[in-house]
């Protein structure tokens, strides 16, 4: 039996207080709209988490609600700190910690793009991929029945999608 992994990037932030500490900053309209549109994709392919663990970050929360409107399913839901701006071996570590047969990472570039990276054994034929833009979300194939049997160039490319690529 195999395991999904979902990978998303936090949507679009809002820049526009510059007194505003990173990890605070919210959404901004173009990331309010786009974090729904993820989920209603990840509903209509039938890519529903059974798990979720998302950044402490306030965009990547604000992220999460958004999807949540429009994915259904319950997911058990977690927050952690160390998702903020983790890097590609922390993303893996969380990964491997997983119970879930569905588990979604919401997190943070430069790590986000590194980890679908070095995770795949085949990338998307998709431009954006190597940029890994906010919003884009990543669907892999883990053909391990645990866990913590991932390795690197193990996951299989279900999907891939950014914010642009929906109608």
């Amino acid at each position: 039996m195999s395991l999904t992994l979902i990978l998303t990037r936090h949507a679009k932030s809002d820049w526009g207080d510059p007194m505003l500490d990173d990890h605070d900053r919210p959404l901004n309209a173009r990331g309010q709209r786009d974090a729904p549109r993820i989920g209603q994709w990840l509903q209509d392919k039938g890519y529903v988490p059974d798990k979720v663990t998302v950044s402490s970050a306030r965009r990547a929360q604000e992220t999460w609600q958004g999807i949540a409107t429009t994915i259904g399913g319950r997911p058990k839901v977690n927050t952690a700190e160390k998702l903020y701006h983790a890097s590609a071996d922390t993303l893996l570590a969380y990964t491997r910690g997983s119970y879930a047969m569905t588990h979604m990472i919401i997190g943070h570039n430069p790590g986000m793009a590194e980890f679908a990276e070095r995770l795949l054994f085949s990338k998307p034929m998709n431009a954006r991929f190597a940029d890994f833009p906010t919003c884009a979300t990543l669907v892999v194939d883990c053909d391990e029945s645990d866990w913590r049997d991932v390795q690197w160039g193990s996951g299989k490319l279900l999907d891939f999608v950014t914010p642009h690529d929906l109608p």
